[in-house]
Order: C-alpha cells, then sequence, then structure tokens
C-alpha cells in the first residue's frame, strides 16, 4: 500500500529541512510577520488626518463646528493657529495634511439665518490621503449645514417641513465597517502561499545538484515521479502549516471572519498549491544555482503582486494589463479566498476560478514533470 522508497525520500527531504533550523524559522516567521507589516500597514483606512485651524471668530458656532470635524475620528485638530501664514508653513512641511479656516463674524452670519463660508486646505501630494480628506469634509460639512437648517426651521416651527427630494440608504455587505485588514489578510494566505512554495521548491532542487547529491539519487531505484513528489510533499506541509498559522492570527488579532466553508478553503489552496509547486520545479529545471533560482522566482514573484490584484484594483488598471492578469494564478486564488471569507460563497460560485486554476495546474505541473524528468535522463 505504502511505497517505502517514496516514504524514504519524503523522511531524507524531512531531516535535510530541519537540520537546517534557521531556515525552517524563517519559512514559520516570514509569515507571521508579512501578516503584521501588511495588515496594518498596507490599508486604505485613513484616519486621524492631522487638521491646522485658523479660528477667526471664536465663536460658539465656530467651536460647534471645530466639535464636528473632533468627532469624526478622519481629521486630528493638531495645531491651532493666528495667521494664514502659519497654517500654510505647517502644511508646507508636512506637519498637517489639512487646514480649515474660519473667516470672522462666522458666528453672527450662522445666528442671523445666512449663508456663511469656510475654507478647507488639502494637501494633495498624498492622493490616497488627499481623496479621503476632501470626502470626508464636505460629508461633515453637508451634516453639519443640514443640523443648522433643521435648527433654524425648528426655532420657525417648520422642522417638519423640510423634507430632502432624495433619501438615499445605503447597506454594505460583507464588509460593514469597510476594513481593510478583512480584504487584505485573506488575499496574504495566497501571496504567503505563492512565494514561500516557489521559492523554497525551485532552491531544493537546485540545492541538491550543487551539493551533487542529485546524482546519488538519481542511481537509486528511485523514479523520477517518487523523487519529485518526494521533493515536493515537505513543502505542502509547510505550505498548509503556514496557511493554518495566517488564519489563525488574522482571526484572533485582525478579527478576520471565515464565513465560508474552511474545508473548501483548504481543498482549493491545494489546488493553487499544484500550480505554484509547478513553477517551482520548473524553475529549478532552468536554473544552475540557488542565487540563479531565487533571482527567478522573484523575477516571476514581483509581477505577480500587482497583477493579481492583491494591491490594486484589476478594473483601474489598462487594458493590456488586465488581459496579462489572467496568465496571473494567484489571480484566481485571490477571488476564491476572498470569496470564502468574506462573502462565504461556495464552490458553485467560485465555478470559473476553479476550471481556471485546475488548468494552470494540469499545464504548469505537467510541463514542469516533464522537463524535470528530461534534466533526471
Amino acid at each position: 500500500m505504502f511505497n517505502p522508497r517514496l516514504i524514504s525520500l519524503i523522511r531524507k527531504e524531512f531531516i535535510q529541512i530541519l537540520r537546517d533550523p534557521r531556515t525552517l524559522a524563517l519559512t514559520f516567521a516570514m509569515p507571521v510577520a508579512q501578516l503584521f507589516l501588511l495588515g496594518y500597514a498596507a490599508t486604505n483606512d485613513v484616519r486621524n488626518v492631522p487638521l491646522v485651524v485658523f479660528d477667526q471668530d471664536k465663536s460658539p458656532s465656530s467651536r460647534a463646528l471645530l466639535d464636528a470635524y473632533r468627532a469624526a475620528d478622519y481629521f486630528r485638530l493638531e495645531y491651532d493657529v493666528n495667521s494664514e501664514s502659519d497654517l500654510r508653513r505647517l502644511i508646507d512641511r508636512g506637519s498637517a495634511r489639512a487646514g480649515l479656516t474660519i473667516p470672522p463674524g462666522y458666528g453672527d452670519l450662522i445666528t442671523g439665518g445666512r449663508t456663511a463660508q469656510i475654507a478647507f486646505v488639502i494637501d494633495g501630494s498624498d492622493p490616497t490621503v488627499a481623496g479621503t480628506a476632501l470626502a470626508a469634509a464636505t460629508l461633515i460639512g453637508q451634516a453639519n449645514s443640514t443640523r443648522l437648517t433643521l435648527e433654524r426651521l425648528g426655532l420657525r416651527g417648520q422642522a417638519g417641513a423640510f423634507q430632502p427630494p432624495i433619501e438615499v440608504r445605503t447597506q454594505v455587505w460583507y464588509n460593514p465597517d469597510l476594513v481593510s485588514a478583512y480584504y487584505m489578510i485573506p488575499a496574504l494566505i495566497g501571496l504567503i502561499l505563492q512565494f514561500l512554495t516557489v521559492v523554497l521548491t525551485a532552491t531544493a532542487i537546485v540545492r541538491e545538484r550543487e551539493r551533487g547529491t542529485i546524482e546519488q539519487l538519481i542511481v537509486t531505484p528511485i523514479r523520477p515521479w517518487e523523487l519529485m513528489v518526494g521533493k515536493l510533499s515537505p513543502y505542502v506541509v509547510i505550505a498548509f502549516i503556514d496557511m493554518l498559522l495566517i488564519l489563525a492570527a488574522g482571526v484572533l488579532i485582525f478579527n478576520v471572519p471565515i464565513n465560508g466553508d474552511l474545508g473548501l478553503l483548504l481543498l482549493l489552496a491545494a489546488l493553487f498549491l499544484v500550480t505554484t509547486l509547478g513553477l517551482g520545479l520548473f524553475i529549478s529545471t532552468l536554473a544552475g544555482t540557488q542565487q540563479e533560482a531565487i533571482i527567478t522566482a522573484l523575477f516571476f514573484n514581483l509581477p505577480s503582486i500587482f497583477l493579481s490584484g492583491f494591491f490594486f484594483p484589476l478594473a483601474a488598471m489598462p487594458q493590456v494589463l488586465q488581459w496579462a492578469s489572467y496568465a496571473i494564478p494567484l489571480r484566481y486564488f485571490l477571488i476564491i479566498v476572498r470569496g470564502i471569507v468574506l462573502k462565504g460563497v461556495g464552490a458553485e460560485a467560485l465555478m470559473p476560478e476553479i476550471i481556471a486554476l485546475s488548468l494552470f495546474a494540469v499545464l504548469i505541473m505537467g510541463g514542469a514533470a516533464l522537463r524535470f524528468r528530461k534534466r533526471l535522463d
């Protein structure tokens, strides 16, 4: 039932891995470190934008406006200045990313039922921060304006007469609070699985060739497919351990909900691993040294990050790059893992991605196995 040659080869590979404790420690420590770095750093949630205020009115109305901006966690009222030049200086040197100027007489205009204008300046050097700050500043201003309108009508006894012509009731599914970590953490599973398996598999085969032990294995009764399976099996185990570590840390530290079937996720992750292991095996047949294998693996992995939808939405890319993204297996797995973890969808909703990954797995692993066998022959 069990193939003794294959079991011996897998055991030998595990022993070889355990004899290099530093690499083994990095194998498990690197995913956790990447989880913390990307989970906290790779976020589109802009909060606590430092705001400088030039309040020339100092009235209860101006303080109420500042309280409205302070209550929203988009801004942090960091500086209170007494001149326009001080406001400009703080924004120029980057100490503040936005500036609010309240003109003199603001309170009198508000209490008199007239329209008052305020100036809101935003540092546009960082488009992400600037876009969020612009939207937040506009919404807070509109909300404050609506509140004042209702107060005025209430004083006149006409509050019930104020009815907006359109009422938009919004509802956000799957990620109601729009937390970036919920979007990024599942994607880290695919990214780390690809990085680890491609690099480790490519270097493991080349390392045998550099040390001259590959020739010793060839002269044994071990068949080529047994050698291939024996070399790849330990890295499958390591990859699944890393995947479970990321999932556990995502749930316990970042409170990422797993809404779908974990068993389906593990099954499709195994399908994705066939593809990444095949890529590593193919690279190992091209590279002559471990350094060359690592460089080749990075040459493939880095474009995968940008063309898979990990950081940037594919719809925002030029049409040529969108077409190129269809050749990236990670693209399909990111849709799968985000769909299962965040949306809780089943296999039927992910069938196009499953079919695409299956084709990649057959083509890449099949081609890598044929080339690997030829190199051994």
